[in-house]
């Protein structure tokens, strides 16, 4: 490669960083946006402050936090070349990032089941907010798992080497915000009653 073409390189590279990091903050003003309606709605009079989180969602914390581990080893592995290590972690990342999403769900069955609705004549502002919250992170995440999906790809391709990870680097980057958002999203709801 000439100066040029290097040069071309790295403002690609600064590019795709950047449009990732527009991406991140705008999902921050979008939670930011909710949570801060969910606070001003718990001075409601029909607000239920000793309601308590499914079981599941804290399970699914564990989960997604480990999830983020096996990323950052399966970076690890790609940097020392160590490539079956790398394919062996993401594809722990994404069974782990698949399980969160069904413990997720089976927390929604046991809000259900204890009597509390998203909409309808028997559901309260509160839970509607924990459903929207937990959902939107969902469908978040599910754009999570089809960037890790092509990661995955690219890295059975071999595609990613030491010194040429862009596209593994930004989907970890994606996904450690995604972790630390639900561990952000779980804490807010258990503190603020």
């Amino acid at each position: 490669m000439d100066v040029t073409e290097v040069d071309i390189e790295i403002k690609k590279r600064r590019a795709k960083k950047m449009m990732l990091w527009f991406g991140i903050v705008s999902l921050i003003m979008g939670f930011a946006g909710w949570t801060s309606a969910y606070i001003v709605s718990s001075k409601r009079e029909d607000w239920i402050s000793d309601l308590e989180l499914p079981e599941s969602f804290f399970i699914s914390t564990a989960v997604i936090v480990l999830s983020s581990v096996t990323y950052i080893l399966a970076k690890q592995a790609v940097a020392v070349n160590a490539q079956k290590k790398a394919t062996l972690f993401l594809s722990a990342t994404l069974v782990l990032g698949i399980t969160f999403i069904v413990l997720q769900f089976n927390g929604f069955s046991q809000m259900l089941a204890n009597g509390y609705y998203f909409t309808g004549p028997t559901s309260n502002i509160k839970m509607s907010y924990v459903f929207l919250i937990a959902a939107v992170h969902i469908v978040h995440l599910v754009a999570g798992i089809i960037s890790l999906i092509v990661v995955m790809v690219q890295q059975l391709r071999g595609r990613y080497l030491p010194g040429n990870m862009l596209g593994l680097e930004l989907g970890a980057t994606f996904w450690h915000f995604l972790d630390l958002l639900w561990v952000y999203l779980i804490l807010f709801m258990y503190f603020v009653k």
